[in-house]
């Protein structure tokens, strides 16, 4: 039994020999070349779509075919599903051509505006447009598919390898798109140059520049762009990740490019994101709240009401955010402002800036100053009720009227007073203005013995400048 053991011992040495022996190198190694075969294959594939989706189509010249446009639309569709469902890192070779080909798609010069004479901002918020459907581009049902391959390349490959291909030209280019008037276009353009600032830190400063370049442009030379808004929600989720206490460089930014937006004829276009940034801004640090409150009085509309119905919006949001230290600096400014609001002749804006009084941290700040806010207050409150047209307007002073009163009895009692007596003395001032005017008449007259200057209003007198009474 000893010597059978020892017998199959060096057998099973030698079978065992024969597993690990080299001999089964060669089926690995033609494995492995098999496998680079498959991807050099698919690699190739993949470089021919490319290659064809580099052609561009107009939609728009009848030689075109219907045939090829699909075909690339087809293609387009195989590519994004490839990119979305890669797990390794595509190769160079291909990463550059699918570059290239986004390059010759997205990167061109857009057909003139629409109309170019116009203070044009963002077709999504003026929906009364006579042809909405104009705006869109014919190229989207390539441009989407190719914006969708962008973001997912942005999204997913390693930023110092694409650095080669995404960096200051290729972002200097991409910015101007934005004046795109298909809101399609901006919004997949949003995405990308927010998913490019969001991952690739090493551009954020320039991008930053860039995109202030555009808004002062936009403040000071043309207030022509159709993507502000679209650029501001990048900005407020820039400023929503601002460390605190802020930098003076974007202080400068808030004091120089967002307050000034507040001026333009098309703010109305893009206000919502306007006022979620400055917001952000005053819930960062709110001692910047009387510097946001002051610019936006500064450039307060004359005769635009949308705008003032807007501006009056978002002077509500600030009060609630602004540091309480500052509502009595603020308090007479913003009062006197909301009282010339409440006065106007337009419904929409008396209606807004009355219930405005239903704040409760506006009520506090002017209560904090009311001894010298009440007089303007209580003369407005009482012009309403007397001359305003609008029976709503007159009710809801009238609510007004019994908070006020509630707040200070004496105040306001004593504020009427004091409106009664200047009313008294302009109507004694006006009876002896007239009085005056009716012997500088009756002078004239029996100077030249005939009814030469027939007795007229004072008003339209053109002697009124130069005879001394």
């Amino acid at each position: 039994m000893e010597e059978v053991e020892e017998r199959r011992t060096p057998e099973g040495n030698k079978m065992n020999g024969q597993c690990n022996s080299p001999k089964a190198s060669p089926n690995r190694t033609s494995l492995k070349t098999l496998f680079d075969q498959d991807a050099n294959s698919e690699n190739e594939k993949i470089l021919s779509m490319t290659s064809h989706c580099t052609s561009i189509f107009s939609f728009t010249d009848p030689s075109e075919s219907p045939s090829q446009q699909d075909e690339k639309r087809h293609r387009l569709i195989q590519l994004l599903s490839i990119v979305r469902t890669s797990k390794k890192p595509l190769h160079h070779q291909v990463l550059s051509a699918l570059m290239e080909m986004i390059s010759a798609n997205i990167l061109r010069p857009l057909p003139p505006p629409s109309k170019p004479s116009s203070s044009i901002t963002s077709d999504s918020d003026f929906p009364d447009e006579e042809d909405p459907v104009s705006k869109f581009c014919r190229t989207w049902s390539h441009l989407q598919l190719v914006y969708d391959i962008l973001l997912r390349l942005v999204t997913t490959t390693d930023p110092k390898t694409l650095s080669s291909y995404v960096d200051h030209h290729f972002l200097g280019r991409l910015l101007p798109l934005f004046q795109s008037e298909d809101p399609r276009e901006r919004e997949s353009l949003k995405n990308v140059y927010h998913r490019i600032y969001t991952r690739f830190t090493f551009y954020r400063s320039y991008m930053r520049k860039a995109m202030t370049n555009v808004f002062l442009n936009y403040v000071f030379e043309t207030e022509k762009h159709c993507g502000i808004g679209e650029l501001l929600e990048i900005w407020g989720s820039i400023i929503n990740g601002f460390t605190v206490p802020l930098k003076e460089e974007h202080k400068l930014f808030l004091m120089r490019v967002l307050i000034p937006l507040h001026k333009t004829k098309g703010m109305q276009g893009y206000h919502r994101q306007l006022a979620y940034c400055v917001c952000q801004f005053v819930q960062k640090e709110p001692a910047l709240g009387g510097v946001v409150v002051r610019g936006i009085l500064k450039y307060w509309p004359v005769t635009n009401c949308q705008k003032e119905v807007l501006l009056i919006g978002e002077l509500e949001e600030l009060v609630e955010n602004i540091d309480p230290d500052q509502y009595r600096k603020l308090a007479m400014p913003l009062c006197a402002q909301i009282t010339r609001c409440l006065n106007s002749w337009n419904s929409h804006v008396a209606e807004r800036a009355l219930y405005v009084w239903n704040n409760e941290h506006f009520v506090r700040m002017a209560s904090m100053a009311i001894e010298e806010v009440f007089p303007l207050l209580v003369e407005g409150i009482e012009k309403n009720l007397k001359w305003h047209w609008s029976k709503s307007v007159r009710q809801l002073t009238q609510n007004v009227k019994a908070m006020l009163e509630d707040m200070d009895p004496f105040l306001y009692s004593t504020c009427l007073d004091e409106i009664d007596i200047r009313e008294s003395e302009a109507r004694q001032a006006e009876i002896k203005r007239k009085e005056k005017w009716d012997r500088v008449f009756d002078m004239a007259a029996a100077k030249n013995n005939h009814q030469f200057l027939q007795r007229r209003s004072p008003y339209t007198c053109v002697l009124s400048s130069t005879i001394n009474v």
